[in-house]
């Protein structure tokens, strides 16, 4: 192992990382404290492979305000052989202790250019309105990204959800929950339990509730389980790359709900049947829909006949998703950390690794 191909090693992690990088800044974060502390063996992971979640974590709350889900398993991948193991750490700790930082600095330099990359995103939502947004367009801005590209089941995801809610709340869908007349006497039994957990009572057996749908919120990286679930039974399974049959089983299975609609590119519909259908499950898929619907709805939510009741709202969820699934870095907050650590000294610092 020798430092150019450290270097290749660390470029290919950081290539790979979604957009929130959690990877690449628990590497920056071990290599800060070995400069730094001096504490640890980088050629011995026991040193760092637990503690240094927590040295991420403190970053990544900063700036992310989150942190990683993911399974230990999959957090550990990191120190893969073919990611950044020890040997790799070493090479990259000589030269970061010799340039007082240069390695650290270069992440988080990719760090800040992945989070400006990402606002175009959001500039795009904010500078269009319902007249001229175009779906296709807004998802180009990701799918031509190469930095954005590992982020993209996140961005369908949000676009999905937009659109869900807001035509379940313009349609003012309500539901009702209520206990059987003939179950009269146990409800009066546990009417502790009914008023606590169901929100009814002998006296107010019934109740009527706005319809809701809910994203997950930030999820593994490698999940397969459900991404957004309705207060009326529905769930809703993002899925834009190519499915296999095990993939297939770990959505339905992962999922505990017999109706669940899947959003697919139009050209894995066909698939999905086949592979559902096969594996027996099929029954349980409420619904499939295409990336094309999805345009086709978009465009009338947005340039339709009822834009003015829907496309505001719509362009309103999604700036918000986006806003909470990528908080941008605050530049002055970001430019002090950058200077408490001495990056902003490294003038050359790319040149320098």
């Amino acid at each position: 192992m020798n430092i150019q191909e450290a270097k290749q090693a660390l470029d290919k992690v950081v290539a790979k990382a979604r957009v929130h990088l959690y990877k690449p800044i628990q590497v920056a974060e071990i290599l800060c404290r070995d400069r730094v502390f001096c504490d640890i063996d980088l050629s011995n992971l026991e040193t760092y492979r637990n503690v240094s979640k927590k040295w991420r974590d403190i970053i990544c709350l900063q700036f992310l305000g989150r942190t990683s889900t993911s399974s230990a398993r999959y957090q550990d991948d990191i120190f893969n052989d073919n990611a950044i193991p020890p040997e790799v750490l070493v090479e990259l700790g000589k030269e970061n202790r010799k340039t007082n930082g240069a390695v650290e600095a270069y992440i988080y330099q990719r760090f800040a250019e992945r989070f400006s990359q990402m606002s175009g995103g959001l500039n795009y939502c904010l500078e269009h309105d319902k007249s001229d947004f175009k779906i296709d367009d807004f998802l180009n801005l990701f799918w031509n990204e190469p930095g954005l590209r590992r982020s993209i089941d996140k961005i369908y995801e949000i676009v999905v959800y937009a659109l869900f809610s807001a035509l379940v709340e313009c349609l003012n869908v309500k539901i009702q929950v209520s206990t059987d007349k003939s179950k009269q006497a146990i409800l009066q039994e546990f009417e502790d339990f009914a008023k606590r957990v169901l929100n009814l009572s002998v006296e107010q057996n019934s109740i009527i509730l706005n319809a809701r749908i809910n994203r997950v919120g930030v999820t593994n990286a490698a999940d397969r389980g459900l991404d957004m679930w309705a207060n009326f039974g529905m769930t809703i399974q993002i899925k834009h790359l190519s499915l296999t049959e095990e993939l297939a089983e770990n959505i339905v299975s992962s999922v505990l709900s017999d109706r669940i609609v899947i959003v697919c590119k139009d050209s894995e519909e066909k698939l999905i049947v086949s592979l559902l259908t096969q594996i027996g499950w099929k029954s349980k898929i409420q619904s499939i829909v295409t990336e094309n619907d999805l345009k086709n709805w978009y465009k009338k939510a947005l340039q339709g006949t009822f834009a003015n009741e829907i496309g505001d709202l719509v362009l309103s969820k999604l700036k918000n998703e986006i806003q909470v699934e990528f908080p941008a870095t605050n530049n002055k907050e970001f430019a002090d950390f950058q200077k408490k650590r001495g990056y902003d000294k490294l003038e050359n610092y790319k040149q320098k690794i």
